[in-house]
Order: C-alpha cells, then sequence, then structure tokens
C-alpha cells in the first residue's frame, strides 16, 4: 500500500492512509497509524480506529474511500455517516478461507460474512489482482459486474551493495540454487518443496521466513537427509532486506509451492522476477499466483500441488536448462517493468476512482435461459442429472449447494455444472433465491428451477418454455404425484389463498425476467419456503401466471428437506398458512397531518 500511495502522490493526487500500528517518527503527513490492542483470530482489534477514521474523512474531505479487505476495520465506515456519502472503492486481496478444522475461524467468518456482502453492496467499484482469483470467489460472485483487474505491483528497490558475487559466498558450488521466501506455515506447503530436494545431489534449497512450524520443518529436514550428508536445505529464518536481495540476486530459480487460495497473488514473486530469477509455482487453481507466472513466460506453473515426485523431477531437469532459465528470467524481469510497475498500477486505480465518482456500471448482457438446481446431499442423483442437461444442449446450469456433507458441489463441478455454496445454511429458498440473484446480477432473461433429486424430466424443459410467450411464471404441474393427506392441505391452501392452480408445490418452474428481478429482492428473503409465498409476491405484483402438465419421477433417494418429518409438517402448515391469511390487507382510513 506504500508504494501505491507514494506513487499515485507523486502523480498528483491528494492519496492519504490509515493502517494499524504504533506512529511511528518517521512517518510521512499522509500516513496514519492506529494502535492495536490485541489480535483474535487473526485480526487486529484497535479500539480507536473507528474515531479515526471519522477524523480523518471529517480532516481530508476525501473524494474517494480506498478500502482494502479482507479487513475488518474496514467495516467501521459502515457506522460512519459521512463515509455513506462518499463513493467507496474495494480493493480485494484475497477471500477468507474457512479451514474445514479450525471451528474458530468458521465461526468468525459466519459473523464477518454479512458485513462483507454489505460493504460490497455499497461499492462502487471492486478491484481483484487476477482474473483466476475473480473466476473462484465465492464472495464476490454476486457482484461480479462491479468487478476490475488491476494487478499487484512493487517498486522493487535493489540495495547498491547487492552483488551477486558476495552472496555466491553461501552456495555449494556444481548445485541448482532454489530460493523461497515465506511464512512458514500450512499454506505454504513447504513440506512439499522440501520433501522434493531432500537428497537429490543436484539441488540446494534455502527457505527465508520464521513461523510456527519451523520445529516440524527442521526435524522434517533431518529425518530426510541421508547420513553421512549434510543437509541441502536450510531455514535461514529472518533476514534484512539488504540479506533478501543478496539471496535473490545469487539463486538460480525462486519456488512456491503454496497449496490453497490463501496465496492469492504471490507478490514475492514479482521481487525475484525483477531480479531475473525464473519461478516455479504450484498449479494452483483459483490463485493468481499461478497467473502471474504464466502469463509473463517467467517459468513453470503447471507443477501439481503436494506432488513431491513431480516437483522433484521437474526441478532436477531444471538443472540441465540454463538457457530456458536464462530465457525465463529475462520475460520476467520485462513483465515486471511492463505490467506489474507501481506507475501503471497507479494510473489503473486514478481510472476506477473516477468511474466511482460517476457510477456508470456496466449493463450485464442479455443471456438465455439459466437452469437453477438448489441441492443438499443429492450426490447420487446430481451428476446424471447435470449430464442430461448438457446432453439436451442446456449449457447454463447453476447448482447451490447448500452445505451438503456428501461431496455434491464437487460433483456437480465435475460434471460441467457451475456451483456455489454460501458459507451458512440457507435452507430450500434461501438456496433458490441466492441463484436467483445469481441469474439477475449475470444478464440471464429466464430461469428454469428443478429439484436435484431426479424428479423433474430434462426433457419436459421446453414444455414450460413454450407456455412462457402466455405468461411470466409457468409451473409443472403433476398433482398425481400427491398423497391423499397433501392433497387436502393443497385444497386448504387453494381456498385461503384465492389460487386455482393445481399443483402448489412443484419445484420444476419458469420464470422470466420481470419474475426474476422481483424475487431477487429483499421482500422476498422473509420467506422460508419456495412455493406458494413465492406465488404470493409474484400475484401482489400483477404478474400471470399459468401451469402446465408435466410428468414427475418419485425420488430416487433420500427424502424432502421440508417433510421429512410431521413437525416439519406442522410447522409448514403453519408459516403457510398464516402467509395465506396475510395477504389480505385491511385498509384503514388515515387523517393527513400538516406540519
Amino acid at each position: 500500500m506504500a508504494d501505491l500511495v507514494r506513487e499515485q502522490r507523486a502523480q498528483g493526487l491528494d492519496a492519504h492512509a490509515l493502517v494499524h500500528g504504533d506512529p511511528l517518527p518517521e512517518d510521512p503527513d499522509w500516513l496514519r497509524r492506529v494502535p492495536v490492542q490485541m489480535e483474535l483470530i487473526f485480526a487486529p482489534i484497535a479500539i480507536g480506529f473507528r474515531s479515526a477514521l471519522s477524523k480523518a474523512i471529517d480532516e481530508i474531505q476525501p473524494d474517494v474511500l480506498h478500502l482494502h479487505m479482507p479487513n475488518n476495520a474496514v467495516f467501521w465506515a459502515l457506522t460512519i455517516n459521512s463515509a455513506w456519502h462518499i463513493p467507496w472503492v474495494v480493493h480485494w486481496h484475497s477471500d477468507v478461507l474457512v479451514s474445514e478444522t479450525f471451528w474458530a475461524l468458521r465461526l468468525a467468518y459466519k459473523i464477518y460474512r454479512p458485513f462483507e456482502q454489505t460493504v460490497l453492496d455499497k461499492a462502487e467499484r471492486i478491484v481483484v489482482t487476477s482474473p483466476p482469483y475473480l473466476e473462484a470467489s465465492e464472495p464476490l460472485m454476486r457482484w461480479r459486474k462491479k468487478c476490475v483487474m488491476v494487478p499487484m505491483a512493487l517498486t522493487v528497490q535493489i540495495p547498491e551493495e547487492v552483488t551477486q558475487e558476495i552472496a555466491d559466498t553461501n552456495w555449494k558450488p556444481g548445485t541448482l540454487k532454489l530460493l523461497s521466501i515465506g511464512r512458514l506455515t500450512y499454506y505454504k506447503d513447504f513440506e512439499t518443496l522440501i520433501r522434493a530436494v531432500c537428497g537429490a545431489r543436484s539441488l540446494q534449497l534455502k527457505i527465508i521466513g520464521t513461523g510456527e512450524l519451523r520445529t516440524q520443518l527442521q526435524k522434517l529436514i533431518k529425518a530426510l537427509t541421508p547420513k553421512g550428508q549434510e543437509p541441502n536445505v536450510e531455514l535461514l529464518g529472518d533476514q534484512t532486506e539488504t540479506d533478501k536481495h543478496h539471496w535473490l540476486a545469487s539463486c538460480d530459480v525462486f519456488c512456491l509451492s503454496s497449496c490453497e487460495r490463501t496465496e492469492a497473488f504471490g507478490l514475492v514473486l514479482l521481487e525475484a522476477m525483477a531480479h531475473s530469477k525464473p519461478c516455479v509455482v504450484s498449479d494452483l487453481e483459483g490463485s493468481g499466483m499461478t497467473w502471474v507466472v504464466a502469463s509473463s513466460g517467467a517459468g513453470l506453473s503447471h507443477l501439481p500441488v503436494g506432488d513431491v515426485q513431480a516437483w522433484q523431477e521437474g526441478l532436477c531437469l531444471l538443472a540441465q536448462q540454463p538457457k530456458m532459465l536464462k530465457s525465463w528470467g529475462q520475460k520476467g524481469l520485462q513483465a515486471v517493468k511492463d505490467r506489474f510497475n507501481i506507475s501503471a498500477c497507479a494510473r489503473a486505480m486514478t481510472f476506477q476512482y473516477q468511474i466511482a465518482q460517476i457510477n456508470p456500471l456496466p449493463r450485464p448482457p442479455n443471456k438465455l435461459e439459466l437452469i437453477l438446481i438448489p441441492a443438499k446431499d443429492e450426490a447420487e442423483t446430481i451428476a446424471q442429472l447435470v449430464c442430461a442437461l448438457k446432453a439436451a444442449g442446456h449449457h447454463h446450469i447453476l447448482v447451490v449447494d447448500d452445505n451438503s456433507s456428501d461431496g455434491t458441489g464437487q460433483i456437480a463441478r465435475n460434471a460441467g455444472a457451475q456451483v456455489v455454496r454460501p458459507v451458512l445454511p440457507l435452507g430450500a429458498w434461501g438456496g433458490m433465491q441466492l441463484g436467483i440473484r445469481y441469474a439477475w446480477t449475470h444478464g440471464y432473461q429466464s430461469v428454469v428451477t428443478m429439484d436435484a433429486d431426479g424428479q423433474h424430466e430434462v426433457e419436459e424443459i421446453p414444455l414450460l418454455m413454450g407456455a412462457a410467450q402466455y405468461a411470466n411464471v409457468v409451473i409443472g404441474a403433476h398433482p398425481q404425484r400427491a398423497s391423499r393427506l397433501r392433497l387436502v392441505a393443497w385444497r386448504w391452501f387453494r381456498f385461503i389463498s384465492g389460487f386455482a392452480l393445481q399443483d402448489l408445490t412443484s419445484g420444476f418452474r419458469y420464470y422470466d425476467r420481470q419474475a426474476i428481478e422481483l424475487l431477487a429482492q429483499d421482500e422476498a428473503t422473509l420467506l422460508d419456503y419456495q412455493d406458494i409465498g413465492v406465488l404470493l409476491i409474484l400475484r401482489k405484483a400483477g404478474l400471470r401466471m399459468v401451469e402446465v402438465p408435466v410428468s414427475m419421477n418419485t425420488r430416487l433417494v433420500g427424502r424432502s428437506r421440508i417433510f421429512n418429518s410431521w413437525f416439519s409438517v406442522a410447522i409448514y402448515m403453519l408459516t403457510t398458512t398464516l402467509l395465506c391469511f396475510a395477504r389480505w390487507e385491511v385498509p384503514v382510513k388515515r387523517k393527513l397531518r400538516s406540519h
């Protein structure tokens, strides 16, 4: 951030920064620090941040607020009235990745998530650092129309005293000299790199950094080093800035073996590329790290995550390719000069500030229909349904995986569907509305909803589409599937709601763009079920609904999420009855008062 602000000021912007930390005597006038009292689950807690932000806004009178996330301090802006009158630009550095084993972080993110989404809703523009990260980011999925890619950049200042000759004395001759830099923590996956190098006589690895895994990694190096040999892997610990550049100048190859998208970009890669060093990184899906190297032609980016043998074979082959290494290093240096330089980054950010002030958000492109499938624990049927849809020519398929525990989402993704998985379980209608909001923001003109359990026939989608010329909403009806008790319930709901529809609970439906817009609104969020309450909202808005007869299969496996017990049935009956009664609004005459 400091490099960016300095360059913005050099380009004529009156840029200021408010950050966590203790004030230092050498701090420039444009930098304000707020002391941190404690850390809670990796998040700094600074009690004075709100007042500092409010004071900064009052004194500086900014035209734009540039907010960096993830950062819990950003949420204070939501509580400051003056901040709401300023356009916001959010700089999205990474998602908050929730570990299945770290329950405290999972719980914390459930609290963090609503505030995060509120900030994204308020933002005029969202800056992401690479195309792959945006494509894989679930929190940003709803806000893609606001997102723009601006790669990260650095001002790399190589100390004058750094020379290759000085640093070469720290390496053993006759080996491929490998360097890696980063915190010794789980997502860096230094274990894979160490296992690939230990014992390989043609390779030598040095790692700069400290962290909670230092002792464990040191034991691993000792255990893997053959008896009678000196270790060819060394943990260097923390290094000064000058010493770091010594090591970068003297190594042959820079390596980054990260295994999780917490490695969102790999800023240290730009430092290595500035030294003309080729880079070898893991093929980490959804991370900008792979994109940085591949798009620059600066090294290898296809080594599988955690594959020790592939890493060892790849690195040993590089020891025999000095000309290729030199070519990769030159390309990396050119990429830093042309694409990842701080001047270009600052200019791109200035352009986004200008757009934020006039707020010309792009219109979503027009698309045809989206097939929407809410699913929870439907691993046995979801792949068959997705494959049948694709075979029938439906290529826009969204599966909302409502926190399944059986791998439903991954199976659907492997079958070719787009998959979203909310952090919190949303329930039947919540998952459906998430998909409808996705359709709205991505410009789809219609949505066809289907159950994931195989009840609805793909071949009958054209029946719904054909009837769409006469109505906003088309319901695929199959009342024959209902039991005697369900028929009694339907008769009751038809009586109190005034609907003449025969199949009130069918999930096989078509919604046009007008219905999509209506059901994406906040009012529809209050519903618990996707059937009668939705129909009441649609009717209140004056939308036309029709039914077409279709065939349906019996559920192949599992049981209904709603009608899975008599207690659930009772809750459903009570809730839906109250909802139907609530539709009768009693007009009240009021006297107008003059003030």
